[in-house]
């Protein structure tokens, strides 16, 4: 079964210095008919003002990964991390027992546009942990380059649940495909650009569940498509 989540039909929220759209969920948007796709429970696509950023907040028993696409987000948490996140790079914090941090755009000119996704963990109380990589382009290029597991395999980044979360950038006149195991499902997110997926066009900020598939294909048509991909238990 396959279900279509339009980029229009998100939740949004202009607060001037942050322009959010909400796939799921989230804040002041309720919807109970998007609270999460099995253990993904936020994608938030957020555009940040120079200048601008999350104050210090806290977070408990969550797995935080941050995707970005344009400028430079600067990370600080509570366990001493101070990092500075830019395009092609992955972020992964486990919130676990409780975690503090932040996220600013430390650039007087240039926006942050990034995606911030949560999964729910298959453990509770764990301890907090944070870890970032850079995947290079060429990595990503026709090709599903897996970016966070529950095992870490293929240079990913750990996260406490069974879901395997990729990142493609397809070109025109390629595809790029998942096998789905017997239980499992997907969601794709079109993060910029434009891909069909299985027979289906997605615009960049469109969503799509698979249940009960058999496989996953991604193809670029009409330019140069960019997606997160999800595997989920």
């Amino acid at each position: 079964m396959i279900t279509l989540r339009r980029a229009q039909d998100r939740g949004h929220a202009n607060h001037g210095w942050l322009d959010s759209h909400h796939t799921f969920s989230f804040a002041n948007y309720h919807d109970e008919r998007h609270m999460g796709f099995r253990s993904l429970r936020v994608i938030n696509d957020d555009t940040v003002a120079p200048g601008e950023g999350f104050g210090t907040h806290g977070h408990r028993d969550m797995e935080i990964i941050s995707y970005v696409l344009e400028g430079a987000l600067s990370h600080q948490d509570s366990m001493g991390t101070k990092a500075t996140l830019r395009p092609g790079d992955i972020q992964v914090m486990s919130a676990g027992t409780g975690v503090r941090h932040s996220e600013f755009n430390g650039d007087a000119k240039e926006k942050v546009h990034f995606l911030q996704m949560w999964i729910e963990p298959d453990q509770r109380g764990s301890a907090p942990r944070y870890a970032d990589r850079n995947i290079p382009a060429a990595e990503k290029l026709n090709r599903l380059r897996l970016l966070a597991s529950a095992d870490g395999r293929e240079g990913s980044l750990p996260i406490h649940q069974d879901a395997s979360v990729y990142a493609t950038v397809v070109e025109p006149g390629n595809q790029v495909g998942l096998e789905l195991k017997p239980g499992r499902a997907a969601w794709v997110h079109v993060a910029r650009g434009s891909l069909v997926v299985n027979g289906n066009e997605l615009k960049a900020g469109d969503g799509m569940a698979l249940t009960d598939e058999k496989a996953l294909e991604l193809k670029a048509v009409s330019g140069q498509g960019e997606a997160i991909v999800f595997d989920l238990a």
